[in-house]
Parts: structure tokens; C-alpha cells; sequence
């Protein structure tokens, strides 16, 4: 599931890619986190969002307050838990993702990205949260599912990787035409190589 994301190719692609503006400040970055913000397109315009959810005033099946920052949401129950009731649908645009195998102190960092070199769109929620000052801060958690081939020899998860045709549907469509999408990305369509040279310390 990813990690950390990059994000290195001109403003300009990506705006003819979404057929919107990208925010003012956005440069290429190769190293974004969470807790950091993200760009995301929300079915109309491309905005800026803090990657993790804090789901204030939700509930899990319990009936317990949901405490922790939501980063990744499964889609096997994206649909179904309390945590993401009301939440909307957006696509996170990224070159690519990184994960890590081996043990700690010694793990070897993985860059995952397109074979063809093309934009990437995850499939994520996301919702406002209203602070008890009355701040609003746009938050965001991206959709994964199973690996597919290329992923699956490093991490048991990956991100729903939508079409460019689905993206709409993704945002707009009904629950059942966003869950037929929530499927690994075909084999063969990823590479993944060593990740060499990144700043992980850095933005």
C-alpha cells in the first residue's frame, strides 16, 4: 500500500491530464508523506489536501471512537464501516509509490511507478475535518486492494490504480460503479526497482 508517494513531473501534464489547474506552490517532490499535503482532483477541481484522515466523531463497529489517522482505507470495507460514512471520493495523482522490505535498520527501499512512464491516479476518500476552533482542513486517504504480479513479491497490498476513463466514475459514480473499480492494476504494467538517491528526511 503506498507509503510514501512521489510526484516529480511539470504542473502542466498534470493539469492537461485532469483538465484543471494545479494549486499555486506545487513543484515536483519526490518524497510525500503522510501528514503532508497532497494534490487531489475531486471529480471538478484539483485541490490540496492532508494526506491522512482524522475521523472525528466516527465510530467502528464496536461502537468506540475511531482514534487513529487514517492514511489507507481498504476497499474490501471502504464502503461498508462507519469510520467512512459520508466521506467523498477523490483521485490522488502520483508518478509512482514507494514500500520497503527486510528488517529494521536494513530495509531496502522499492520505487514503483508506471512501465510506460505515464501519470498514475489513485483511487481515495476524503471529507473535511472541522476543528473545535472552527478551522476546516481538506483530508484525504487513498483506496487499496490486493497486489497484483509486479507488487506482490514486495508488499501484500497496493493502491487502487484507476484509468484516466475511470476517473469519473470513480468520483461521481454510484457505490456500486466505484467498488467494480477497486481491483490490482493488470500485471506487467509496473516496474519496480530499487529506490536510489531520495531524501527520506526531506519533503
Amino acid at each position: 500500500m503506498p507509503g510514501r508517494l512521489f510526484l516529480t513531473r511539470p504542473a502542466e501534464e498534470i493539469a492537461a491530464a485532469f483538465g484543471a489547474a494545479v494549486p499555486e506552490g506545487q513543484g515536483p517532490r519526490a518524497n510525500i508523506a503522510p501528514g503532508q499535503q497532497v494534490v487531489v482532483w475531486d471529480g471538478a477541481a484539483l485541490r490540496l489536501m492532508r494526506w491522512g484522515m482524522i475521523p472525528v466523531g466516527r465510530v467502528n463497529a464496536r461502537g468506540r471512537p475511531v482514534m487513529e489517522t487514517i492514511v489507507n482505507a481498504r476497499s474490501e470495507t471502504v464502503f461498508d464501516k462507519s469510520a467512512f460514512q459520508g466521506v467523498q471520493r477523490g483521485v490522488v495523482p502520483c508518478d509512482g509509490w514507494y514500500e520497503w522490505t527486510g528488517k529494521a535498520r536494513r530495509k531496502q527501499p522499492w520505487r514503483i511507478a508506471a512501465g510506460d512512464g505515464s501519470l498514475l491516479g489513485f483511487a481515495a476518500v476524503w471529507d473535511v475535518w472541522k476543528a473545535p476552533n472552527g478551522a476546516e482542513l481538506a483530508q484525504v486517504a487513498t483506496v487499496t486492494c490486493a497486489p497484483n504480479g509486479d507488487v506482490a513479491p514486495i508488499h501484500h497490498r497496493m493502491g487502487v490504480i484507476l484509468a484516466p476513463r475511470d476517473w469519473p466514475i470513480w468520483c461521481s459514480g454510484s457505490p456500486s460503479e466505484a467498488a467494480a473499480l477497486c481491483r490490482p492494476w493488470p500485471d506487467g504494467r509496473l516496474k519496480v526497482a530499487h529506490a536510489e538517491g531520495v531524501d527520506w528526511q526531506g519533503p
